[in-house]
């Protein structure tokens, strides 16, 4: 059931009939378990690829890498401390239910949302097809991109799951490419974003290729002359691109023109 972007997901603690916290709905699609693998990894839940599968073969789901399995990015998440759990509404099944809501203005919805947002701090909420929060988490042994992995979903699904300069169709070869490097623009907007091709990728943020601000893919005359090859890379030399069909998930011009004239070797 799909449901509007904003819409709060309650979370219950596993094996109890208590509540630990909520997030909101920030975008949903589905996509093939390898793909959900790589790239959520362990914030599916499951401390491996194969545990994943074993999870997902007990509740009746995928059971191989091209197996389809729904996507539900949520963001601005809250979790209470243990001590502080709520009740779980008097009328929930302990079943697992599909579908179930609950109206959060009046009765037990109204009761949990109040006890929730009390101690937590409101929430923003963003477009789930044009842009997710971005910025930087806290540091661990690396200082993870916060929303890469939503974003990634959503520039698949603007682009129809095709690489924008070679029709590529293989999920697992397919990368969502900043236009202005991630450091400079901190969130995460698919129309500074270009689904393509993992070698095309290295060479768009490398300034090797770009594509100008009326659309067209560029290749610099430095693949041939440094490493002389890059014809399968020339044959596309200033055709269009796909672009998405949604006018604001296209590419910005202003952050082609700056990858054009900034980040390209003429």
């Amino acid at each position: 059931m799909r449901q509007d972007p904003g819409t709060p997901w309650i979370f219950k603690v596993k094996g109890t009939k208590l509540i630990g916290g909520y997030g909101f709905l920030t975008y949903q699609t589905v996509m093939p378990v390898g793909v959900a693998w790589e790239t959520f990894g362990t914030a599916n839940g499951v401390g491996s690829y194969a545990e994943m599968l074993k999870v997902l073969t007990l509740l009746g789901g995928a059971r191989r890498d091209e197996d389809a399995v729904g996507c539900i990015v949520l963001s601005d998440l809250f979790t209470l401390p243990q001590d502080s759990y709520i009740e779980m509404p008097s009328d929930w099944s302990q079943h697992t239910q599909q579908g179930k809501y609950y109206d959060l203005t009046v009765g037990e919805g109204a009761r949990i949302w109040t006890q929730l947002t009390v101690s937590s701090a409101p929430a923003v909420t963003v477009s789930p097809l044009v842009e997710v929060p971005g910025g930087y988490g806290v540091p661990v042994l690396h200082t993870p991109r916060r929303g890469q992995g939503a974003f990634r979903l959503m520039v698949m699904d603007a682009y129809q799951r095709r690489c924008a300069i070679t029709g590529e169709k293989t999920l697992p070869a397919l990368e969502a490419a900043h236009i202005r490097p991630f450091n400079q623009a901190v969130s995460h907007n698919v129309a500074n974003g270009i689904l393509l091709r993992s070698d095309v990728h290295k060479l768009f943020d490398q300034g090797y290729v770009t594509v100008t601000p009326d659309y067209k893919f560029r290749v610099s005359p430095r693949i041939r002359d440094q490493f002389h090859n890059g014809l399968i890379y020339y044959d596309l030399h200033e055709r269009p691109i796909r672009l998405p069909e949604a006018t604001e998930q296209q590419p910005d011009t202003a952050a082609l023109e700056w990858h054009s004239s900034q980040i390209y070797r003429e």
